[in-house]
């Protein structure tokens, strides 16, 4: 069994390579549609900016018109009022119209890279999910994918329109007030921005590490949960309800640590902002007393200012958010970039088994560089024939198994079904010829029909029912009120071993491979229910080249030649009999179990 090693911590993110990789599902190859959404987008985000920007305009002449009064005024005045409205409530419907537009935009981006990311996980070798919690790869991918919607609406809707007021803001107040205006409001949004990006950049660290403590809440969360019998056994509900506690409570302080820090961001913020207004309100006053300027004028500034606050008073929170997305989004990418351990080569043809002949050539492998547990070896398994693989605890029986589906490439050595080598073919079509009745069958949380049926996509009720027969679960099935629709639980949970054994056999029956492998499949079951799933078995194992690895010597003493490990090597080989003529390792280990058996009887 490979080691379970800690997962690593995330690493540094490039911001920029992180949104140079997002950039083509925003903007897909030959997806017309999405493209002309985007750019329509992108028109009516002009339009509402440009509305909202005049409506100050016709505001301020509509207060300096009233400033002296005049009946032959009152119309113009009353259209400039209804004007203002009017460009208030276009700002809004653009709003809504881009985001209409957009939303399909961000939804098939956001759920493209999501099954991106998903197929990249199955396609990670056995050893990632055998070291990796699994609660902590949901929550990131859960995190990135939810992510992206929010921060692509901010990147393109807040923090370019508000370049744009800035740019528009600043002509205006250069045009009408001078110089000083523009260098006051400059120099504002520029402390504005730095002081929020000092403080975000700061909670970004807390929030990585709140997320992180998040993750392994969850974790240990699902790990118990999954774990849910084994902690009953050992009335250990206290434990782990500390231990997940501990993780709660960890959680807990790091976000009251970053939600004190966004108080303190916001006032710092207020404090910024008030004091511009303050001053571009008094020396409006100031110029009004001199004759300068307007009551429009002040009417003018205030709007501009109050409008450009808006989107900067968000401006901590749309960093941060964007920060943070990209942080979840680089997790999500990291993933993505994990090394596949077991590839195709290039243009690798599809296996084609006519003679289910296995053998392995001088086999070397070790799940590390340190420990090595196949040692060269080599032997065959003829097309038909029963093989059964025995060993002590170990030896690599079940290395073999994982070794002729793939999950992982041997050191040294060739693996050769039908004289080719599987190394040379596709994954896929290899695992197509090759059925595996395991010790322990996981079933999904679904129906007994679902579980079954799964052996091979689109298997049809006959197939199912036939399958169901051959594995001899059919009469307990019948008995079912719900028949094929009777839910099994989580992990099969609602089911006896030798049901689950037998579902796990019908499901193999409907894949009808030509090779099948018998992972000590009734090593966990009691002596009766291991007698008749072993019969079935044997009824299933006809006609197919089955390997049989197991720990109880009496279920394969029957087999057509029996092969002994010993620490990763062949030790002996042959028929029981011959081998308990031998007198060697095989002889020691049937007298020892035969010994317990008698002693236990």
């Amino acid at each position: 069994m490979p080691p379970d090693h800690p997962t690593t911590k995330p690493a540094d993110h490039d911001s920029w390579g992180t949104l140079r990789r997002f950039f083509p599902y925003l903007w897909p190859k030959g997806d017309s549609g999405l493209k002309g959404r985007i750019v329509g987008a992108m028109f009516f985000v002009l339009l509402a900016k440009a509305v909202t920007l005049a409506a100050p305009l016709a505001y301020k002449t509509a207060v300096d018109r009233m400033s002296t009064p005049a009946n032959e005024l009152v119309t113009v005045t009353m259209a400039l009022v209804a004007a203002f409205v009017a460009a208030r409530f276009a700002g809004v419907l653009f709003d809504q119209t881009r985001n209409i537009v957009f939303e399909k935009v961000g939804q098939k981006a956001t759920a493209q890279l999501a099954r991106d990311v998903f197929a990249r996980l199955h396609r990670l070798s056995l050893r990632f999910h055998l070291s990796r919690r699994t609660g902590e790869v949901t929550k990131v991918i859960e995190r990135g994918t939810k992510s992206i919607d929010s921060m692509l609406y901010f990147l393109l809707f807040n923090i370019a329109p508000t370049i744009i007021e800035l740019i528009v803001v600043g002509v205006v107040f250069y045009t009408l007030f001078g110089w000083e205006l523009v260098a006051a409001t400059a120099v504002t949004v520029v402390a504005y921005i730095a002081v929020t990006r000092w403080i975000t950049e700061w909670r970004v660290k807390l929030r990585v590490k709140m997320n992180d403590l998040d993750g392994l809440a969850l974790s240990r969360a699902v790990d118990s949960l999954l774990n849910y019998e084994t902690v009953k056994y050992f009335s250990a509900e206290d434990r782990e309800q500390e231990r997940y506690a501990r993780s709660a409570d960890a959680y807990a302080n790091a976000a009251i640590k970053s939600e004190n820090s966004l108080g303190m961001l916001n006032m710092v913020q207020s404090f910024i902002t008030n004091a511009l207004m303050a001053g571009a309100m008094a020396w409006t006053v100031w110029g009004w007393s001199q004759g300068r300027l307007t009551v429009g004028d002040l009417v003018l500034v205030n709007t501009y200012l109050m409008q450009l606050f808006r989107p900067l008073d968000l401006l901590g929170w749309v960093y941060r958010t964007i920060r943070q997305g990209l942080v979840d989004m680089a997790a999500m990418f990291k993933l993505m970039d994990t090394n596949i351990e077991v590839e195709d080569r290039l243009g690798a043809p599809a296996i084609v088994v006519r003679q289910p002949i296995v053998a392995f050539e001088d086999v070397t492998f070790g799940y590390e560089r340190d420990r090595t547990i196949l040692k060269g070896l080599s032997f065959e398994v003829p097309a038909g024939g029963h093989t059964a693989i025995v060993g002590p605890s170990g030896a690599g029986k079940s290395t073999i198994a994982r070794l002729l589906f793939r999950f992982y490439d041997p050191w040294l050595g060739r693996i050769l079904i039908d004289g080719q080598d599987i190394a040379e073919v596709t994954q896929a079509s290899l695992r197509a010829q090759i059925g595996i009745v395991p010790q322990d069958s996981v079933l999904f949380n679904d129906t007994i029909g679902y579980n079954i049926a799964y052996g091979k996509g689109g298997a049809d009720h006959h197939t199912m029912e036939a399958a169901a027969r051959g594995a001899s679960i059919m009469p307990f099935i019948e008995k079912l009120p719900d028949g094929f629709d009777t839910e099994v639980g989580e992990r099969g949970l609602k089911l006896s071993g030798g049901e689950k054994q037998r579902v796990a056999i019908a499901r193999t029956l409907v894949k009808d491979p030509p090779i099948l492998i018998l992972d000590e499949a009734t090593s966990a079951l009691d002596s009766r229910t291991e007698q008749d799933i072993l019969a079935t078995l044997h009824a299933v194992s006809e006609n197919r080249t089955s390997i049989s690895i197991a720990h109880r010597l009496s279920t394969i003493a029957d087999s057509d030649e029996i092969i002994v490990l010993d620490e990763g090597a062949l030790a002996e080989r042959g028929s029981h009999a011959a081998l308990l003529a031998k007198r060697g390792l095989y002889a020691e280990m049937w007298s020892r179990q035969q010994s317990e058996s008698e002693a236990v009887a």
